[in-house]
């Protein structure tokens, strides 16, 4: 008896299992011919998917929309600029020393009317300034630390619905944040402004990457957004606030793909928050030559067994003995956190000072710059800033002591240095010691060169 069951039992299961692999066939056919009818027309794609087709696994697509065909300029950039009236005095000086009047687009977003002299006139050089919205119905949603939160979230909306003819990419930025125009345009051209774009970097400390988002673009240095994401998140921006009224971030995060960081090898150095002192020489070597600024240049002088490693317009060092490049791309960290509880520190790559005099570089920091020659070549001087306080010299292997030597000349390039694709530049020492100076020559490296 229970073999004649089992048995039935078969039966039924198997005609089940054919009638429903006969209907898998007959759906797969008919999903198949749908496929074929309908998504191989490119006009049948989801304009969110091809909006997102800018970021896939592999990084972003930089290549150019078809519907623009000329090259972005400062005349596609706008900036919105976080300002304070009470703060503004002593940070115009900031945005002064970058903003071009009558050529680059933006605003100062103040939160009340500025009514003291500090403001009156305004002058010619600074952008122009406006008031911030009043932001009280969000008192019920705002969840913030920070007073300014919600005006300082909605400042893209505010920046969009005053300029949008001709835009590619907003830029947000912090009223002590000084930018380098060209090197600005010169990244953002190489990204698809048609496409959902959020670029930025992280935060240099730890802390406020590990509590806010690692994929938030900080906004004292700035960060830039493509048109269509901002026209997206700007429609979309009072809902982010009530839903998420702790962490306005998360509202960029879930319109578009993630942060992007420009890769720091072909980047040129493209903006600086709150730079107080090295501001006014910083500013006068980016004026010559933004694209060549803060670039590494790494050469060495075997008779004496010195290192240079030039950072240009700002700072050379010599070190007394062959240190390899590996080491020197890896900066000294001199300077502090700016909270002591903020554990760890830097998200930075850096080397810790010693007091090993081979491995405690001369520092000359940037003095004055001159065009000479035919005008093919930037001179650039750099001065010592103060007794390196250590023994004469490294003893080991013969090496001889810098310690005379009190002034450092760079030749280098007047033509644009291009990052991408290119080596690092290399550069020949053309005197040593003549008159306590040093002369450097920067070069293309050579195609079979190995430093050291």
């Amino acid at each position: 008896m229970p073999s004649i069951i089992c048995s039935k039992l078969n039966t039924i299961l198997s005609d089940i299992l054919n009638k429903l692999f006969k209907l898998l066939v007959i759906s797969g056919l008919v999903l198949y011919v749908v496929y074929i009818i309908f998504f191989n027309n490119p006009c049948s794609y989801s304009s969110i998917l091809t909006n997102k087709a800018g970021h896939n696994n592999k990084g972003p697509i930089l290549h150019k929309s078809s519907s623009s065909t000329t090259p972005t300029n400062v005349s596609h950039v706008v900036f919105g600029i976080a300002g304070s009236t009470s703060t503004w005095p002593n940070r115009k000086c900031y945005i002064e020393s970058w903003w071009r009047p009558n050529i680059t687009r933006g605003y100062v977003f103040f939160e009340t009317f500025p009514n003291n002299n500090d403001f009156h006139p305004w002058p010619h050089s600074s952008p122009p300034f406006r008031i911030s919205e009043d932001t009280s119905k969000y008192k019920a949603y705002d969840k913030h630390l920070f007073t300014q939160a919600i005006r300082m979230a909605r400042l893209i909306l505010e920046t969009f619905n005053v300029e949008k003819q001709g835009v590619r990419w907003y830029v947000l930025a912090d009223d002590d944040t000084v930018f380098f125009i060209d090197n600005l345009v010169d990244v953002l051209g190489r990204y698809d402004h048609d496409k959902y774009f959020y670029i930025g970097m992280s935060s240099e400390c730890h802390a406020s990457n590990f509590y806010h988002s690692f994929e938030m673009g900080f906004g004292g240095a700035g960060y830039a957004l493509s048109y269509p994401l901002a026209k997206a998140l700007v429609n979309n921006l009072d809902v982010c606030i009530k839903r998420y009224p702790t962490l306005s971030s998360i509202c960029s995060s879930t319109i578009s793909p993630s942060l992007i960081a420009p890769p720091r090898p072909s980047t040129p150095n493209i903006s600086l928050h709150d730079p107080k002192r090295i501001l006014y020489r910083l500013m006068e070597a980016a004026k010559v030559d933004e694209s060549r600024l803060l670039q590494q240049t790494i050469c060495y002088h075997k008779p004496k067994n010195w290192t240079f490693s030039i950072s240009w317009g700002y700072s050379v060092q010599i070190y007394e003995a062959v240190v390899l490049p590996s080491t020197l791309q890896k900066p000294l960290q001199t300077f502090t956190p700016w909270s002591k509880s903020a554990m760890p520190f830097f998200m930075f790559n850096t080397r810790i000072p010693s007091n090993n005099p081979c491995e405690t570089p001369h520092v000359f920091f940037f003095d004055s710059l001159e065009r000479k020659r035919g005008g093919d070549y930037l001179i650039t001087s750099y001065s010592r800033g103060r007794a390196r306080a250590l023994p004469a010299a490294c003893s080991s292997s013969g090496n001889h002591s810098a310690d005379s030597i009190s002034k450092i000349i760079v030749l280098s390039p007047s033509t644009k240095y291009h990052h991408i694709g290119n080596r690092r530049e290399c550069c020949n020492v053309l005197h040593a010691t003549r008159r306590n100076a040093t002369e450097l020559k920067l070069r293309d490296c050579f195609e079979n060169e190995i430093l050291p």
